[in-house]
């Protein structure tokens, strides 16, 4: 069995939901997950927020807004009165339950409530049009069986174990559609996968059945060697290994999300990469293996900041890294990348919103130096200690932009460079000419 992932823009409208048919096969045995449809998450967050706020009229208007989005979208979608008349029902019903918690207390719980809505909207309007031409599909609900623990970490035991038996119980089907992003958490609320949404859901569910393949259908023919935005004549990448598509993605790469990979490379699951607006494109092949020699792919992270602590007590002190850390533990902040030298130590962040008292805190081992509005840029290919030339190939190629660090050394597939975000561009077309 395959898990085929679509996302947004995949089925952002009825001629490309109705597309789909032109990539799945319904006489194979597939697991198809769907996204909501493109645009409808950032509104149903303005909706929450709206909420949350206490603007209950906003929340009204913002509401009206994509319910009428979706009524012209259901007249489009469906060419049968039977089929319209399904639609508006299932439109309606979603809107109504939006609609009530104007009447509620409403917090954090009812609002993951409200973001659920897009995908049980997308998936269930996709079988009703599959009803309508006479492709037979079994819908799934994810809330049956995607569930996280208290630590927020998907239980893979737990989905194959109530998701197998209701893919025996409907045996003799091959088509089955389910929910990317949602799940149930410990405490059997609905909530959400947040990290990598429906590529997370396509990854754990392949590790979870074993399946023979999971494919991410996107807008973009695989990843590709450079950001295809900012550098001219990219080209997509054949085959990458987790690590290396992990740390792209991390740094990045917004064709995938780095933590959607790790299910399928536990369990050695592979992944493929393929545009849904040129199916026939080769895409990107994620495994186990890794081709050596090669330098594969740059990508590039804005939003960065820079922090120096310089202190001549580091000097020899035992403990001292430590202590910086757990600075920025206890306020939940993760760090990118980091360099030392006896008497300091910088390192990059890019979540700002504790930045104020992390650097009261800091303030105690030391002058504190800032640099905001950085970029990580990442080129990652065979890195590993027996291989000599490649990291020279790379600096060379930016020797003429300033670097404010340089992280080499940390993984086999990476050398990561900050430079001012000024300069990203530059860099970017460097490297590319440089090194392809």
């Amino acid at each position: 069995m395959k898990i085929l992932k679509f996302g947004g823009t995949s089925v952002g409208s009825p001629e490309r939901m109705k597309k789909l048919l032109d990539i799945i096969r319904p006489e194979e045995k597939q697991i198809v997950v769907l996204s909501a449809v493109s645009g409808t998450t950032n509104n149903l967050v303005e909706i929450s927020q709206a909420y949350l706020d206490g603007d209950k009229k906003k929340a009204k208007e913002l509401t009206k807004a994509l319910h009428d989005k979706y009524v012209v979208f259901v007249e489009e979608l469906f060419s049968t009165d039977a089929g319209k008349a399904n639609g508006r029902d299932l439109i309606d019903y979603h809107f109504n339950l939006i609609s009530s918690f104007a009447n509620e207390l409403f917090t954090p719980i009812e609002e993951k409530v409200i973001l659920a809505q897009g995908e049980l909207i997308s998936t269930t309007l996709y079988h009703f049009y599959l009803t309508e031409i006479g492709v037979k599909s079994v819908l799934l609900p994810a809330l049956d069986f995607m569930k996280i623990d208290e630590d927020n970490e998907p239980m893979v035991e737990h989905i194959g174990t109530h998701l197998q038996p209701l893919l025996e119980k409907n045996g003799d089907n091959t088509l089955f559609i389910t929910q990317g992003y949602i799940c149930r958490n410990s405490f059997g609320e609905i909530d959400n996968l947040r990290r990598g949404g429906s590529d997370y859901t396509a990854s754990l569910l392949g590790a979870a059945i074993k399946a023979d393949e999971v494919q991410i259908w996107t807008d973009i023919d695989g990843m590709h060697n450079n950001d295809p935005r900012i550098v001219k004549g990219t080209k997509p990448i054949a085959q990458l290994s987790f690590d290396e598509a992990a740390e792209l993605a991390y740094f990045g790469a917004k064709i995938l999300h780095p933590q959607s990979v790790f299910p399928a490379q536990k369990y050695k699951i592979p992944v493929r990469l393929l545009n849904t607006m040129e199916p026939h494109a080769a895409g990107t092949l994620i495994t186990n293996e890794s081709e050596k020699g090669q330098i594969k792919s740059i990508a590039a992270k804005d939003g960065i900041t820079a922090i120096k602590i310089q202190s001549t007590r580091m000097l020899l002190a035992y403990g001292f890294l430590r202590r910086v850390f757990e600075v920025f533990e206890r306020y939940k902040t993760p760090i990118d990348m980091i360099t030392t030298s006896e008497v300091a130590v910088s390192l990059t962040i890019d979540e700002t919103a504790n930045l104020p008292d992390i650097i009261k805190e800091l303030n105690d081992f030391g002058s504190v130096e800032l640099d905001n509005d950085q970029t990580i840029i990442c080129v990652v290919g065979d890195f590993g200690p027996e291989k000599h030339g490649f990291a020279a190939r790379v600096l060379e190629a930016v020797k003429h932009i300033p670097l404010r660090m340089i992280s080499y050394g940390g993984s086999n597939y990476n050398i990561s460079l900050l430079v001012s975000t000024s300069d990203k561009t530059e860099a970017l077309r460097s490297l590319h000419s440089r090194l392809f």
